[in-house]
């Protein structure tokens, strides 16, 4: 018998993984399958037209990588600057108040569907349609708003999702409020079945690329065909650190995310005489590591020298460090040792969908503190910084773990946080529901310290499965948000 574990945003995601893990797929088509069941019923947080980062562990040995399907910066072979009137800006008390640049020229390039691909083609079992056709059937059932959909809808169904007519219609009721009934969306269904058969490859050369470039240009956006065509997924070695017999694996730059979710890690567990867990501790590494990143890597000219800088200067001399909107993730393991970590993001969402295709669009260009060089400034096919960490982990012994959150910012003091209380003997639940910390603005003149007394998807929705090393499945979800997880006890794969 084969065995896995996977920790899912909602429960119809987790029903997805379960039914590929049943049909004899692995981790990784799990995963995958879970986060294109999120694409369809997490509205507002995250859909197809997204970018994300897949991290791998194979099971037969070889290194763990991480698959870069982040956002690039669009605008190739555009003749006309952007249309001044195609972005504007709203603000939301969503997250404790936050601006958000929306419209059609906030769309920056998808391309999480693409890495998706290129995972499955690594590490993959199962075929491609058959991972795309439980997301298939969430839509073409229909489905209701996730507790974490409602909650960010309940901010922004009427500045972010209200302007486009289609996206007003599809969410709201007949007096205007955010609607309760079951959506289904028949454009959505015919581009999911378009890519369940002919790949990932079709929202970048085929139908829906046309229908979804077309539309942003019509609107004044900068997304052409051209942007869409040209777009790569990057795989690249994983970001390795080792800690208490583990070697974890995550996402190296251009995901900042990676690189702080390290250094937190080397200088939460550092000495064996400094508790991890500590309250004052952990502010101060989170103080030392966003900091840095305000100051330093989120302007870097060469973000893969700077980061290889701090890391060295992390690993030489610790103490010398501490004294200077929406996404989602999947985590699944299995017995054969594989993991896979997905987090996937649209931002906080442009408000429009494509004609003829059901997709909301992201608004990835439009996420300020990922943008810190202008909405428009970089040039096309510049890849935009992200916040993500996805991470996988192998002991020793031989246990596999996967493990990843959504939450802007917090994400990477989030996983940091339940990793070091997992590492210093909590079990993954424990350490999953333990109370956190977030420092917000460090070194800043407004820094604030926040501590979490009441559970809220603001501290992150961390996603965490185990195989231990005698095959023992875990797996824990976050209670913050409405995670759901799956023990899978299945047909050993062909």
């Amino acid at each position: 018998m084969s065995g896995l574990a996977v920790a899912a945003p909602n429960e119809a995601s987790a029903d997805a993984a379960e039914e590929v893990a049943l049909a004899g797929g692995n981790a990784v088509d799990a995963a995958l399958a879970a986060a294109l069941a999120a694409m369809v019923n997490e509205v507002g947080i995250v859909s197809i037209s997204s970018g994300g980062f897949v991290t791998v562990q194979p099971g037969d040995g070889r290194p763990a990588y991480a698959v870069d399907g982040w956002m690039d910066m669009p605008g190739r072979g555009r003749a006309t600057a952007v249309a001044p009137d195609s972005t504007w800006d709203v603000s939301t008390q969503y997250g404790g108040g936050v601006d958000i640049t929306i419209g059609p020229g906030s769309v920056a390039v998808h391309g999480s569907l693409a890495a998706f691909g290129e995972a499955h083609r690594r590490d993959g079992r199962l075929p491609w349609s058959e991972i795309v056709r439980p997301a298939v059937e969430v839509a073409r059932g229909g489905y209701r708003l996730t507790a974490a959909a409602r909650y960010y809808l309940d901010y922004t169904h009427d500045d972010i999702f209200g302007w486009d007519p289609e996206s007003r219609t599809v969410l709201h009721d007949a007096d205007g409020g955010l609607t309760t009934a079951r959506i289904v969306m028949p454009d959505l269904v015919a581009s999911l079945e378009l890519i369940a058969t002919e790949g990932p490859e079709v929202l970048h050369h085929g139908e829906l690329a046309e229908l979804i470039s077309r539309d942003v240009s019509a609107r004044g956006g900068l997304l052409t065909r051209g942007d869409l065509a040209a777009y790569r997924p990057v795989v690249r070695p994983a970001l390795v650190s080792r800690a208490a017999g583990w070697a974890l694996s995550t996402t190296p730059p251009p995901s900042v995310g990676g690189v702080c979710l390290a250094a937190m890690l080397r200088l939460l567990l550092a000495h064996p005489d400094e508790n991890p867990l500590d309250p004052d501790h952990v502010v101060a590494v989170q103080r030392a590591v966003l900091g840095h990143r305000l100051d330093v890597l989120d302007h870097a000219p060469d973000l893969v020298a700077a980061a290889r800088e701090f890391l060295d200067r992390v690993d030489r001399d610790h103490l010398a460090v501490l004294e200077s909107g929406s996404t989602a993730h999947v985590s699944a393991t299995d017995r054969a040792g594989t993991a896979c970590a997905v987090t996937f993001s649209s931002g906080y969402g442009s408000g429009m969908i494509a004609r003829g295709t059901g997709i909301w669009l992201n608004n990835c260009l439009g996420e300020q503190e990922l943008n810190p060089v202008g909405l428009h400034a970089a040039p096309p096919g510049t890849r935009l910084l992200s916040n993500m960490a996805p991470t996988v982990a192998r002991h020793d012994d031989g246990s596999s773990l996967a493990i990843g959150s959504p939450g802007a910012d917090r994400i990477t003091t989030a996983i940091a946080q339940v990793l070091a209380g997992y590492l210093s003997g909590l079990s993954l639940p424990e350490a999953v529901n333990r109370p956190r910390v977030h420092v917000h603005r460090p070194g800043r003149a407004d820094e604030v310290v926040k501590r979490e007394s009441d559970l809220t998807m603001y501290y992150g929705g961390v996603g965490v499965t185990l195989v231990t090393s005698d095959g023992h499945l875990v797996a824990a979800a976050d209670p913050r948000r409405e995670g759901a997880v799956r023990l899978v006890e299945g047909p050993a794969p062909a």
